[in-house]
């Protein structure tokens, strides 16, 4: 009886261990660049600047970068609290006090893929 049952034991733990595990199917993943393609007149800090696109992502995956060279690196990345409303193609933010005076480029960046860049200048 012992013998059964460890003979049993054996061979079911080597027959599960043959046996295929079960996987889920991957997700696709739809990675689309963002495009900038108006940005509202300059403002002074404190003011409000409106940003229209498409595929712009959301507030939680994405960034604004303000004063940027012509390739999108360096300038100001306004913070999470400076951000008025964020759908896919509209971003409404409060230019920070704290905010660049002067002309650059903004862009936007979603989940690390870069838009379009508009050329944008803080005014005083």
């Amino acid at each position: 009886m012992k013998r059964t049952l460890f003979v049993s034991l054996l061979l079911g733990g080597s027959l599960s261990a043959c046996m295929p595990t079960q996987q889920a199917a991957p997700q696709p993943t739809a990675t689309v660049t963002p495009v900038l393609y108006k940005a509202s007149p300059s403002v002074a800090r404190g003011g409000t600047l409106t940003l229209q696109g498409r595929y712009l992502g959301g507030a939680d995956n994405s960034v604004v970068r303000l004063a940027a060279d012509a390739d999108g690196t360096g300038g100001f990345v306004f913070p999470k609290t400076s951000v008025q409303s964020w759908t896919s193609s509209q971003i409404v933010l409060t230019i920070p006090a704290n905010a660049p005076v002067g002309g650059g480029w903004v862009f936007v960046e979603v989940d690390g893929l870069q838009s379009s860049g508009l050329p944008y200048a803080v005014s005083q």
